[in-house]
């Protein structure tokens, strides 16, 4: 063991204030905390344990009142042998003397049973060699691994999943793939659509972090999560009567949008749902900003985009274009005819390199906008490209397409750091682009203002130490690349046009407009900024998240709602598909080949509602399956107890929760003091029953708790995650006369719901007939 501090606390307050200070312990029996210290099973080991037997008069058991009340010190083996529990709450009883062996019973304390951490033997691997999700991990090697012991009921989402924790908009992913495998492609698209209203464009473009983030990556290849949201997108497109309708009710309040790119088209949505009047004012003649005008067609068709911004019309959202902030309306006049305006304006300007020969060089995003002008006469041209993300890629494969002989791409980061996503580097190298990784910039080759090429410098170190771009090069390592033309995709400058003297705003140090971190607000009250405006250049995703947040913010100010966070759904029971998680192979979209692709035509396809339904089947819905082990857990819970802590009192249900390094909702500087169980009512009876290889020792394989009479209660235990009410087989024998027939129905409607995993289908049998035999001893 590693040392710690021990402290025999004197009261309960005593026990409290070292609790509250973190890194501390409680012990009570001692049966179960000393050795998960020896073990080193938990990624944090405790400065202080704080005893807690140490404190008088918390052993009692005693009737008052007509409830039986039992101290939180109670042993197990008092509480198995007192008269009153036996002949009145035999099931408590029977459960304190069916926990492991005599001498365990003598020790083990009632309210150090039933907080006991799981028992899985994944959680329980000594040295802590499984960091599972209930140790602060990334999954549940349960589902992959040996689960016979595990949950035959589903898991329990503990936290945001890995996929949704990479997810800039916070997707819940594994969310709305249960629901298209339960065949709910209405309610998968409500879920996405709380985050993203526009997946139909994401599902194109997004470069999909969460892939990253999957959990499959240790074993084989990621949900191909991007194809899945492509197909749901679609989906939701087909169906935009119904998915982008207009508000039910309207607000009053008005609300101007100053850019219409991926951050002002998704606070749009937003504010038009909630019942705003929207307004959308861009400088362009078409709707859709970097959507429409910088990402090429063969990525993200522009009839896609035109038909989300005919919905957002349908949906009450006007678009004012050919008007820009700044020159056609002053920012001004907006905030007099607004209650509140939005700015989005991106990042539209070019850098300044500092390149010598810079001016004979060409932005990347003049390019695209302008490309089949650009490439008059110049087919059959070597062209040079400088960047290493998506927007360089682009620049390339479109020169490639659209003829130039010869395509060169230079960026400064190693391949494996490249910003660009695998699959647009790979798409350029099929087709003929070379690809050159850390190289930078040195001078444009030039003569007499003729470009003959440019000269780059080896780039040895992108970031430094703390991971800030600073750039370092070796000078004496040169290459020059022959081309005639240069493109430069090397960054993008944030449009301020519309600020003047008259009109200002805080900026910050990067010279993007600052705004606050939880509105979206700016330093003008009631102004609000989103998108690259606020951020930098950086992924549609990213920009989606931002306008949401900035939607959010304008709610509140305007009074027309809030943006409390909805949660990670912890708790929430999740399943998977126990056949489809052994599938290996991920779906691919089909694609073009190298030589059918052009510039207006999509390189892929969406894949079919089968395809995307068989790619969810591959998503494992990473929760917790572990079982709650507690024998006492499910008699406290038919009984209808109590417990009370030094804070509340908390009904015996709702005491146990599935969260981190913990089976109960107590705090961390919360403790148990007593056990209140009400008086039977007349002419009922309880039993429990246990089920175990080992009757002498071992934890429950399936355990169950009944409570006959006109008021009936059935539990289960260790066959979820926590202890499970079986409310319809309560309801089947409410008011009956016990029988064969009924308890046999009784234990089908018990197990109705569960959902066993191969391997723990023998657990729904076995608690089937647990709760039949329950309950005919009860006659």
């Amino acid at each position: 063991m590693k040392p710690f501090s021990h402290i025999n606390a004197t009261t309960l307050d005593e026990a409290v204030s070292v609790l509250h200070g973190g890194k501390s312990s409680l012990i009570a029996g001692g049966t179960d905390l000393l050795g998960t210290l020896k073990d080193n099973i938990l990624p944090e080991y405790p400065a202080t344990v704080v005893n807690l037997k140490s404190v008088p008069g918390l052993d009692y058991i005693r009737e008052e009142g007509g409830t039986l009340k039992i101290g939180a010190l109670a042993r197990l083996a008092d509480i198995a042998e007192d008269p009153a529990v036996t002949e009145k709450y035999t099931a408590l009883a029977q459960a304190a003397k069916a926990v492991a062996t005599p001498h365990l019973r003598d020790m083990g304390t009632i309210g150090g049973t039933i907080s006991q951490l799981p028992r899985c033997w994944y959680f329980r691997k000594p040295d802590n060699r499984f960091p599972c999700l209930r140790k602060g991990g990334s999954e549940c090697f349960a589902i992959l691994g040996d689960n016979r012991y595990h949950s035959a009921f589903g898991g329990a989402k503990v936290c945001a999943t890995p996929c949704t924790q990479k997810c800039p908009a916070g997707t819940d992913i594994p969310g709305y793939f249960e629901q298209l495998r339960a065949g709910s492609w209405d309610e998968a698209a409500e879920i996405i659509l709380q985050v993203n209203p526009l997946p139909m464009l994401t599902g194109r473009v997004c470069a999909h972090f969460c892939q990253t983030g999957c959990n499959r990556n240790a074993t084989d290849e990621s949900v191909y999560i991007h194809g899945v949201e492509r197909a749901l997108g679609d989906y939701i497109l087909e169906n935009s009567d119904r998915f982008y309708a207009p508000p039910a009710a309207e607000t009053g309040k008005s609300v101007a949008i100053v850019g219409s790119g991926p951050a002002g088209l998704s606070a749009a949505y937003y504010l038009r749902k909630a019942g705003s009047k929207v307004t959308v004012l861009d400088s362009k003649e078409e709707a859709g900003g970097m959507l429409m005008y910088a990402i090429p067609a063969y990525r993200l068709p522009k009839d896609i985009v035109r038909k989300y911004i005919r919905a957002l019309e349908k949906m009450g959202v006007v678009f004012k274009l050919s008007t820009k902030v700044g020159e056609t309306v002053m920012p001004e006049e907006l905030e007099r005819s607004f209650d509140s305006v939005l700015f989005a304006t991106g990042t539209w300007k070019r850098p300044v390199v500092g390149l010598a020969g810079e001016e004979l060089t060409v932005f990347g995003l003049d390019f695209l906008m302008e490309v089949n002008k650009w490439m008059e006469g110049k087919l059959g041209a070597e062209v040079f490209v400088m960047g290493g993300g998506n927007v360089a890629m682009d620049v390339a494969i479109t020169a490639k397409r659209l003829g130039a002989k010869k395509v060169t791409l230079a960026c400064l980061e190693p391949r494996d750091r490249m910003p660009a996503s695998a699959e647009e580097v790979a798409r350029a190298e099929e087709e003929g682009i070379i690809v050159m990784p850390s190289w930078g910039l040195s001078r444009v080759v030039e003569e007499n203002g003729r470009v003959l090429g440019m000269e780059l410098k080896r780039c040895t170190t992108v970031w430094d130490e703390n991971g800030v771009f600073n750039p370092q090069y070796d000078d004496c390592d040169t290459t020059i690349v022959r081309a005639e033309n240069i493109l430069m995709a090397v960054g993008q400058k944030v449009d301020l046009s519309f600020l003047d003297e008259k009109y200002q705003m805080q900026l910050n140090r990067r010279g993007l407009i600052d705004v606050s971190g939880e509105t979206a607000m700016t330093s003008r009250k009631g102004i609000f900024a989103a998108g690259d405006a606020t951020t930098g250049p950086g992924t549609v995703i990213g920009a989606v998240a931002t306008g949401h947040k900035a939607a959010n913010g304008i709610k509140l100010y305007l009074g027309c709602g809030d943006f409390r966070d909805s949660g990670d759904g912890a708790g929430k029971t999740v399943v998977f598909d126990a056949e489809g998680v052994r599938n290996k192979t991920p779906l691919k979209l089909r694609e073009l080949g190298a030589e059918q692709r052009r510039l207006d035509l999509e390189d892929s396809t969406t894949p079919t509602r089968e395809e995307a339904l068989a790619e969810t089947r591959r998503c494992m819905n990473c929760g917790c399956h572990a079982v709650h082990p507690s024998d006492v857990a499910p008699a406290l819970i038919a009984l209808n107890a109590r417990i009370v802590t030094n804070r509340r009192t908390i009904g015996a249900e709702s005491f146990f929760e599935v969260k981190v390094a913990g089976n109960t909702v107590l705090d961390e500087d919360e403790i148990v003091t007593e056990i209140q169980v009400p008086a039977p009512a007349a002419g009922s009876k309880s039993v429990f029953m246990k089920f175990a290889f080992r009757k002498a020792i071992d934890f429950p394989v399936v355990n169950c708790a009944v409570v006959t009479g006109d008021s009936p209660r059935i539990a289960l235990g260790a066959v979820a995650t926590k202890p499970l009410r079986a409310a319809k087989a309560e309801k089947l024998i409410a008011g009956k006369t016990i029988d064969e027939t009924l308890a046999e129905a009784a234990g089908a409607a018990a197990v109705e719901a569960a959902t066993p995993l191969p391997a723990t289908k023998y657990k729904v049998q076995i608690a089937k007939t647990l709760v039949k035999r329950a309950l005919l001893s009860t006659i």
